[in-house]
């Protein structure tokens, strides 16, 4: 188990680049299976859960070619479908949630397509429903095998179909909508989600001759066509990364320069941070977080606290609310995070509470945080990083504290983010991964 050791409490500066978007390329790599020609991707993050995609598909017989830091080619013309009920692929399909969106691709194009219950971040209970009543609609015939936790959809045909989804889940629509591009007649999907990432899957599959419409809205039409050709494909700058780097910038009272940062594509990132109090500057595509040394939390027009809770898109990424919360700790007022989307994500702030921070869990949905004005620094301290989204935001909270802290399971923030260590001693950062 790999471990940070955080030397805290110190200025950084310069420019800080964003990785790509994992939640897209995730999607997109999947959707290269729905053609035989060649689709070449660009800003490919270097990151675990990415690079464990890309061997399934390899193991399947996709022909993956690296062209370059961050810039692969697949071709999906020869597959081995066998593969798919492999004790193997059981295994490696199980530890990556991201998985499960091979299944649209495969089952529009080989009439099949089957995976084990994804694993990833123990973040409360995330239901597949979504996407396999999706492609029942479509035609599709669903089997689980309960012992196993082994599930699959077949079909000869898909043919399109009105459907409202009863939650607008991004991998389900993403799933539904790439089966849907070769399903025969129209589809329409209500309720659709429609992040960005969902955007850019969308586009890039009209590039490889799909006819979706009402891209960027919840209400998604699906011409099927006959055969997809290949493309190629950039991969948006990390929303997330973007919100994590705003966050540490206040924290460290540090001025950074965040980097193409795509801004059309940040939605309400930008104006909820500010809402904290914190200055966000943009000049052309990058972000210029200046130096701060106090930043006052927003109330409600009314006096009463304010309240930053997570939506579906065009709302707040529930990705970034732990990093909301961490900055909210050296703010100057208080605030409720409510996290409505997962039941378990706010769990990680016995280990802020044990560095000095005054939060209060009222339930497993709902903090409150009473800032501390950076009169009283957070100390620093040993923990343990429970999954992707809480590890950055302990390491922020590690950088912004006196002291040495040690972060033990890495591995769960390497899933997630690319050489992260690297990244940040090049502005300054104190950080040492110890193995």
């Amino acid at each position: 188990m790999g471990t940070f050791q955080i030397t805290g409490g110190k200025r950084l500066s310069g420019s800080i680049t964003p990785q790509g978007a994992k939640n897209e390329a995730l999607q997109i790599i999947c959707a290269t299976l729905l053609t035989a020609e060649r689709v070449t991707i660009s800003n490919i993050p270097d990151i675990v859960d990415v690079n464990k995609l890309i061997d399934i598909l390899a193991d399947l017989g996709v022909k993956v070619q690296r062209k370059g830091h961050g810039i692969y080619s697949f071709k999906a013309d020869d597959l081995n479908l066998d593969y798919l009920e492999s004790d193997e692929f059981k295994t490696k399909g199980a530890s990556l949630r991201g998985s499960i969106m091979i299944v649209g691709p495969l089952l529009a194009r080989f009439g099949k397509g089957y995976i084990p219950k994804p694993g990833g971040d123990k973040i409360g209970r995330r239901r597949l429903d979504t996407h396999f009543e999706g492609f029942q609609k479509l035609g599709a015939k669903f089997r689980y095998k309960p012992g196993e936790s082994f599930y699959g959809v077949e079909a000869k045909k898909l043919k399109g179909a009105y459907m409202l989804l009863d939650e607008a889940s991004v991998t389900g629509t993403a799933n539904i909508v790439m089966a849907a591009a070769l399903a025969e007649g129209t589809t329409t999907i209500y309720n659709a989600a429609c992040e960005p990432y969902l955007q850019q899957l969308c586009k890039m599959l009209n590039r490889m001759g799909a006819k979706i419409s009402g891209i960027g809205s919840n209400l998604l039409s699906i011409e099927g066509v006959s055969e997809l050709g290949g493309c190629e494909h950039r991969v948006l700058p990390d929303m997330i990364e973007i919100g994590s780097w705003i966050g540490m910038a206040a924290m460290t009272s540090s001025e950074l320069r965040i980097k193409d940062v795509s801004f059309d594509d940040l939605g309400v990132i930008p104006a909820v941070f500010s809402k904290m109090g914190i200055k966000v500057q943009r000049e052309n595509d990058d972000l210029i977080v200046p130096q701060q040394d106090h930043y006052e939390i927003e109330t409600f027009i009314d006096g009463s606290i304010l309240t930053i809770a997570d939506a579906p898109w065009p709302g707040f990424t529930p990705d970034l609310l732990s990093i909301a919360l961490v900055v909210a700790t050296q703010a100057r007022g208080s605030v409720l995070i409510h996290q409505k989307m997962f039941e378990s994500r706010l769990f990680f702030v016995d280990k802020l509470i044990d560095m000095g921070a005054q939060i209060i869990l009222c339930d497993p949905h709902r903090a409150t945080v009473i800032g501390m004005d950076k009169a009283t620094p957070l100390k620093a301290t040993t923990m343990t990083s429970p999954d992707i989204r809480a590890g950055i935001s302990l390491l922020i909270a590690a950088l912004s504290a006196e002291g040495t802290s040690t972060i033990h399971n890495i591995e769960q923030i390497d899933r997630g983010y690319e050489n992260i260590d690297e990244r940040l001693r090049a502005i300054g950062a104190q950080i040492v991964r110890v193995n």
